[in-house]
């Protein structure tokens, strides 16, 4: 079942979250971040997946109005 959504690597999920490829691998392996392993065994990412922990759905939510740092799903906010 094809839904055509694009698979990014770990490298491209990575600059996306402005974090080494190494902690994308590290996400997935603690289930942070759904992944779908190739046949060769590497690791591919949903694009749609991604774009919705970037857009904060599924993280903790703000408790005011106010600009909050965004949060990354290992925790930790980056600074602006």
């Amino acid at each position: 079942m094809d839904t055509g959504d694009r698979l990014l690597t770990p490298g491209e999920v990575a600059a996306l979250f402005r974090v080494d490829p190494k902690t994308v691998t590290r996400w997935a392996a603690a289930g942070r971040i759904g992944s779908i392993r190739t046949p060769g065994g590497h690791r591919r990412f949903r694009e749609s997946e991604v774009r919705a922990l970037l857009e904060g759905e599924g993280l903790a939510e703000p408790e005011d109005n106010a600009q909050q740092p965004q949060q990354y799903p290992n925790g930790n906010r980056a600074a602006y």
